[in-house]
């Protein structure tokens, strides 16, 4: 269970989803019963169905920035910049530092410049591998060139040009509930929710729970040992508000259930608790790996997409359900043809 090859699952290009689908909640849902193994098959506006009076739905409010900049040096050469260090450092006015991943033919040395427009270049600092901090000097606030000039940063698997649907992206590519600037990725469970499903399961008692993890560019790296206890994963800043910690921790006095939307909810809340599940508010970093062996101490039920194979998401979900229940759950879902991965179909398991 602790070899990367353990998590490996062949999968159809043809099943990797290019595009949302028209409508947010009409993508497809799997119910997996970890117990049994049970899958059922349905639509994601079911889940009003699927869940009970009291249930708590914790969501991440993370917003994707349009962190992808094109670029060119000075000597000309084209250079791609994805803005990392968001969430860390607001941008105020007209000057910005950030740790950027680079994308160019040639690494660009200390004091050379890159050039976005007439009002925005950037300074590189220092750096190497494709891991640099660049000062980004502007005409006029920083922000407001980052949002008319970059693309929403589109995992790698969907091959389109992101700048052809970027005002699409920009709507699609981010939850309806995105509240807080900083995230490079989004948390693509909670992409299938609408306005009308939310309020309907308010309607029905279930409350909701917000948190804030500002998903960052580790999330792209694939688990490069065989042995997965050796991987170490990236920080990425998240925030519990008070009012979130306590709605959370009177359910579980209660006996309701915790149900958390996305691997990234999943993984705050496992972190900031104690050993007896009680979730504490406040602000830091997360770099909790989950993996088999994992005892969970807070969520009783999560929402997913179909992860990757070999990647940590994928070794989360296993460990939450059983990694032979999940490849089984995969391999039937292929078979009726689900859409996988960030703009795919959704998992819930239970």
């Amino acid at each position: 269970m602790f070899s990367l090859s353990d998590y490996d699952y062949h999968l159809p290009e043809e099943l990797i989803a290019q595009k949302p689908v028209i409508r947010r909640d009409r993508s497809r849902l799997l119910v997996l019963q970890r117990d049994t193994g049970r899958v059922d098959h349905g639509r994601f506006y079911d889940l009003a169905d699927l869940l009970k009076p009291g249930d708590v739905l914790v969501v991440n409010n993370t917003e994707v920035i349009p962190g992808r900049l094109n670029g060119r040096k000075s000597t000309g050469g084209k250079v791609e910049v994805l803005v990392l260090d968001y969430a860390d450092d607001r941008p105020e006015q007209d000057r910005f530092v950030s740790r950027c991943l680079l994308k160019c033919s040639k690494p660009p040395k200390p004091g050379s410049e890159i050039h976005f427009n007439r009002r925005l270049k950037a300074v590189v600092v220092e750096g190497r591998d494709g891991l640099y901090t660049l000062e980004f000097i502007s005409q006029g606030r920083f922000e407001d060139l980052l949002y008319a000039l970059g693309n929403v940063p589109l995992p790698p698997y969907v091959k389109r040009d992101p700048g052809g649907g970027n005002r699409n992206d920009r709507q699609r590519y981010q939850t309806v509930y995105a509240a807080y600037k900083g995230a490079v990725a989004a948390p693509t469970a909670g992409l299938h929710f609408t306005e009308q499903l939310l309020e309907d399961l308010q309607i029905k008692k279930v409350q909701i729970a917000q948190l804030t993890l500002h998903v960052g560019y580790g999330t792209f790296l694939p688990v490069r040992v065989a042995d997965i206890r050796r991987h170490r994963m990236h920080a990425e800043r998240f925030t519990i508000p008070e009012t979130s910690a306590a709605i959370i921790n009177r359910a579980r006095s209660e006996g309701r259930r915790i149900i958390a939307v996305g691997t990234t909810c999943v993984r705050t809340l496992e972190h900031v608790a104690d050993g007896s599940g009680h979730v504490a508010a406040g602000s830091g970093d997360c770099d909790l790996f989950i993996y088999h062996g994992y005892q969970f101490k807070v969520i009783d039920a999560m929402i997913t997409n179909f992860h990757l194979p070999q990647s940590t998401l994928l070794m989360l979900v296993s460990a939450f359900a059983g990694r032979d229940k999940i490849l089984t759950a995969y391999r039937e879902a292929i078979t009726a043809e689900y859409r996988f991965f960030s703009y795919g179909d959704a998992m819930m398991i239970v």
